[in-house]
């Protein structure tokens, strides 16, 4: 069962972000604030849950949530200021849209670029610690594959239904054969070709 609260006295937003991994698509934050009781098995790491059990979990967070938010940060700006400052501005984007302002913000890892006003606590693999923390998890994972589904209709032989935009075999062939989409963080480009498909 994972943690309720890092601080029961203080308004907590968990915060936590979605394909800082991948070749294509936007990196998508979400921000959560759950009542300070609230707790439920199906709660845990996203990448922990099956797809249809991040359904069933999403579900239960957009009832009980006392407030959330996504945001998204495009493949564009990630080539512009990098994966982890575009990770770090969705989850700024997420946190300015919550209804309710949070006194605490619980991040999942180990940085974090400060957010004016609220103080932050970074907390390394959060996502499978604290409530928040992993609902925010969740609402990020199932949107972003929720928006490369959607993609992949426009763009088939990346076969990014099946791999959300992470360098799968398949996805780094693609690549290789078709180019790149307007979709794609053109900041990995070198690589893919450099290691002919292969990228670590």
């Amino acid at each position: 069962m994972l943690k309720s609260f890092f601080n029961n006295k203080l308004v907590e937003a968990g915060c936590d972000e979605a394909g800082r991994g991948c070749l294509a698509g936007p990196v998508f934050a979400a921000a959560v604030i759950l009542p300070k009781d609230f707790n439920h098995p199906l709660l845990n790491d996203s990448k922990k849950l099956s797809e249809k059990k991040r359904e069933q979990a999403k579900a239960i967070i957009l009832k009980e949530a006392l407030a959330c938010a996504l945001a998204q940060v495009s493949a564009e700006e990630i080539d512009a200021i990098n994966i982890l400052n575009a990770s770090f501005l969705a989850m700024h984007r997420a946190i300015s849209q919550l209804s309710l302002q949070p006194e605490l913000l619980l991040i999942d890892g180990n940085r974090f670029n400060a957010y004016p006003g609220i103080p932050a606590h970074c907390i390394v693999k959060g996502d499978a610690q604290y409530t928040a923390i992993a609902a925010a998890s969740i609402l990020a994972k199932t949107a972003r594959d929720e928006y490369m589904m959607k993609l992949d209709q426009d763009y088939p032989y990346y076969d990014w239904k099946h791999n959300k935009g992470y360098p799968t075999e398949t996805h780094r062939q693609a690549v290789l054969t078709y180019g790149l989409s307007p979709q794609h963080r053109k900041t990995f480009q070198v690589r893919i070709v450099d290691q002919q498909g292969k990228l670590f």
